[in-house]
């Protein structure tokens, strides 16, 4: 797997900015826009503001999906004892990142990122800084890649030891006939008992008609297709593993920290789940 990570440069020096087709939307600059980044095109922000407009919840659910994440990984950091993380679709950099959140539950944590965006490249520095006792690493890589994932990823995670796989809103990036269950079975027979997977994954039977909407939309604005699911659906991806109280909820109910927490009206189911 390359390392180009280690030298990637700031966005408009050149570099991986060079394959992006600003013409087109990407989910991971649209979910920027959604977070109040600048790391987007007009392409993307069309294509976030007509989502808006099939749902007006979906900023809010957003910015819900990105605290679920903070919780799933203090939660895994402390009562889990976890200290290595694989995070998938990571997304282009913003607060609470996996690492930051890791790193202030026990300083040694081992975050690696992969992301198939060149844009996240071009921002991975912002992924890489690490306290002196853990480490960070970052690769350009596609979900579907479990075979190249995993390699690389052992450059700096040692998987003999727990890991938990981290896949944050990323799941609804892979059709079915990607073997989304497959894909996700891959992972997790590549680390050992006591290894976590956490999902949170946008839910088209919550809240009526809304999500189902926002997917199409998007689905017609954006070249790689959405592909929302239910409940049962996303439960089958936690087949054989234990999940972790409350079970698969929407995201705002998962060990929410305040009310305004649980409040958040994100359409989207989460969990997190122990291999033994």
């Amino acid at each position: 797997m390359s390392s180009d990570w280690l030298s990637a440069p700031p966005a408009g020096q050149g570099g991986p900015l060079a394959e992006i087709d600003t013409s087109v939307a990407h989910i991971a600059r649209v979910y920027d826009y959604w977070l109040g980044g600048k790391d987007n095109f007009a392409a993307d922000r069309v294509a976030a503001e007509a989502a808006m407009r099939e749902d007006p919840n979906v900023v809010e659910g957003v910015r819900g999906n990105r605290a679920f994440l903070a919780r799933t990984v203090r939660y895994l950091a402390g009562q889990g004892g976890i200290r290595q993380f694989l995070d998938i679709g990571t997304g282009i950099p913003a607060a609470d990142n996996t690492h930051e959140v890791a790193q202030a539950s026990a300083r040694e944590c081992r975050v690696v990122y992969v992301d198939n965006d060149p844009i996240v490249l071009a921002h991975a520095r912002a992924l890489l800084t690490s306290g002196s006792e853990g480490a960070t690493a970052y690769f350009e890589e596609d979900l579907r890649n479990v075979a190249e994932i995993v390699p690389a990823a052992g450059g700096t995670l040692d998987f003999t030891k727990p890991v938990a796989v981290m896949l944050i809103g990323v799941l609804q990036c892979i059709p079915d006939e990607d073997d989304p269950a497959g894909i996700v079975g891959r992972l997790m027979d590549a680390v050992p008992a006591g290894s976590y997977l956490a999902i949170s994954h946008p839910g088209y039977d919550i809240y009526g008609p809304g999500p189902r909407n926002l997917a199409s939309r998007l689905n017609e604005l954006m070249p790689a297709k959405l592909r929302f699911r239910s409940h049962a659906e996303v439960a089958r991806f936690f087949e054989g593993l234990d999940l972790v109280e409350p079970g698969l909820v929407r995201v705002p109910e998962w060990r929410p920290d305040s009310d305004a927490d649980r409040a958040n009206p994100a359409a989207v189911w989460g969990g997190v789940a122990r291999k033994n």
